[in-house]
């Protein structure tokens, strides 16, 4: 909870910004699924997550977004952990976006605490529904456990 003052403001910022977007620009919900490998000072392990969610854009070049998720490091004793945030970012080549994102994230085992993770990728058009990305998440943890890393690759579907 200690991350809340970080990621409070980028919900609200997000949100605001979806909400006052004018209608006659597009909107583009997105649904993905995407696996990698996340590590920390101890261990590192394969993790896979589903994330929903919805961009609006604010010109021909700037979008924001928000979204929530699913992820699953692929370990005994871990849960499902759940996430709601937000993203912003722009439009830099036909058919692709770079983003940051931030988002509070559940505990995923019963000692645990909850986060926050800071992110960052590249998502690029393989046509008209279906783009690939390339994601980089630092989960900052609380409770003295170790921050970790995450790197994942994905798929998504646009509608």
């Amino acid at each position: 909870m200690r991350y809340l003052s970080i990621l409070l403001p980028v919900v609200l910022v997000s949100a605001a910004l979806v909400s006052a977007a004018t209608p006659a620009l597009a909107d583009e919900t997105y649904i993905e699924s995407t696996g990698g490998v996340i590590w920390n000072h101890r261990e590192s392990n394969a993790v896979a997550a589903v994330t929903v969610g919805h961009d609006v854009d604010l010109n021909e070049h700037f979008f924001v977004g928000v979204e929530g998720i699913a992820e699953k490091v692929l370990a005994d004793d871990t849960r499902v952990v759940w996430g709601l945030g937000g993203r912003a970012g722009a439009r830099i080549l036909p058919g692709a976006k770079l983003y940051a994102a931030a988002n509070w994230q559940s505990k995923d085992c019963r000692e645990c605490s909850d986060a926050v993770g800071l992110s960052t990728g590249w998502e690029q058009d393989l046509n008209e529904k279906l783009y690939a990305k390339l994601e980089y998440k630092h989960v900052l943890v609380s409770n003295g456990e170790p921050d970790s890393d995450i790197v994942a690759v994905g798929l998504g579907y646009k509608f």
